[in-house]
């Protein structure tokens, strides 16, 4: 039985590892974390909607359906051309067949950003953020800006979609407790039309969401610095704020720009469309990159999301399967690349979805909001094997 080791427990990684069992591989899982982390509805515990344990998934759970090895460390090394991984508690790992890299990314350091809480970072952010709001509503106003930053060096690691949702919580949290009107809500990027990549429908569709719920909108200006009072732009204007949540984009993460891999100029893994690392020689090797870890290739408007870092994971897996087969029929990822997304309100959602020949965005009122909540727990189940996946999902 062939042996591989996957690295990060998010969503490449946790899909990788079950797919790798069904096809009767060795697998060892391994994460610097014990749950694998539900992202997408944890815009929901900022406004204790849901509680954190609600988007968590315990790993010893997902090892006990799927049958891989679990090992809760983090990776402080990796070496290519020795086949060999070094973890942080100093265990080394050389014994496998392939390696798969789902860990995920880094994220960008613009001055002050301690200042700043993100609802796309570390999990325990979350509760960092909820913490802020439940001040300022004890408080009865105050200041609230939330906004994402970009990578000049690869847009697609752009993630802005998570903010949007969780201004638009915020507001409809406020809005219930009657004190709306005594807050300023304001959404801050440094590009002239966030939002751009989901099309023209869906931007137009935005700005009538703003003016709508009376939020404030700072687009344009590059962000250099943030402070504890708030965020500072390129022309030396600032945009005061009690509290800020800010998504920097993500960079390639530190243990791969340490590494002897084939990056981008962010620092994520090259990869050719089938997920797979190749060697000098453009030969494949036994290394494949899913998720935020790897670079993404294709379209302008490309964007790194959940369901094509579960695409990857599919994809890779099968091509493993094809390679030990004597196979060739490879599957790719970039015939794949779309932007998908319900874009939850708190009371409500917006459905948005983009390919290469088309976008658009249509509102959901009441129903999109408790269609994300179902996404939830079918995303919770499923991956723990209790309800089955829904095909192309």
């Amino acid at each position: 039985m062939k042996k591989v080791l996957v690295l990060g427990g998010g969503f490449a990684g946790v899909d990788a590892a079950a797919h790798l069992r069904k096809m009767n591989y060795d697998v060892t899982l391994v994460s610097d974390r014990d749950y694998f982390y539900i992202y997408p509805t944890s815009i929901w515990v900022p406004t204790r909607e849901s509680s954190f344990e609600d988007v968590c998934v315990d790993l010893k759970e997902l090892q006990a359906a799927h049958g891989f090895e679990l090992i809760v460390d983090g990776v402080s090394a990796i070496s290519a051309k020795e086949n060999k991984v070094t973890l942080q508690s100093g265990k080394i790992l050389d014994d496998y067949d392939y390696l798969i890299l789902a860990m995920g990314a880094s994220k960008m350091k613009p001055k002050g950003v301690e200042h700043t809480r993100s609802i796309c970072g570390a999990p325990e952010q979350s509760l960092e953020i909820q913490a802020q709001l439940d001040a300022l509503v004890e408080k009865g106003s105050g200041k609230i800006a939330m906004g994402f930053g970009g990578n000049p060096n690869d847009t697609s690691a752009v993630r802005g979609g998570p903010g949007f949702e969780l201004l638009f919580n915020v507001h409809n949290m406020l809005k219930k407790k009657g004190i709306r009107d005594n807050f300023e809500l304001t959404f801050f990027a440094p590009m002239a039309e966030p939002g751009k990549r989901m099309g023209p429908q869906a931007l137009k569709m935005m700005d009538m969401f703003f003016s709508k719920l009376n939020i404030n909108k700072h687009f344009g200006k590059k962000i250099t610095a943030f402070e504890s009072d708030g965020v500072v732009f390129e022309d030396e204007s600032k945009l005061e704020a009690d509290m800020i949540m800010f998504i920097p984009a993500g960079d390639g993460h530190e243990v791969i720009k340490n590494s002897d891999l084939p990056q981008n100029a962010a620092g994520f893994v090259k990869t050719d469309d089938f997920s797979c690392v190749l060697d000098e020689d453009g030969k494949m090797t036994n290394i494949y990159a899913i998720g935020d870890v790897a670079a993404l290739e294709g379209y302008d408007w490309r964007a790194k999301q959940g369901h094509i870092a579960e695409v990857q994971a599919k994809n890779a897996t099968h091509n493993i399967e094809q390679r030990d087969n004597g196979g060739s029929d490879f599957h790719g990822y970039n015939s794949h690349l779309n932007i998908l997304c319900v874009m939850d309100s708190g009371d409500g959602a917006a459905f948005v979805y983009r390919d290469e020949k088309r976008g658009f965005m249509f509102p959901m009122p009441v129903v999109g909001h408790w269609l994300k909540k179902g996404w939830g727990l079918y995303c919770r189940y499923s991956k723990l094997g209790k309800i089955p996946r829904i095909p192309g999902m």
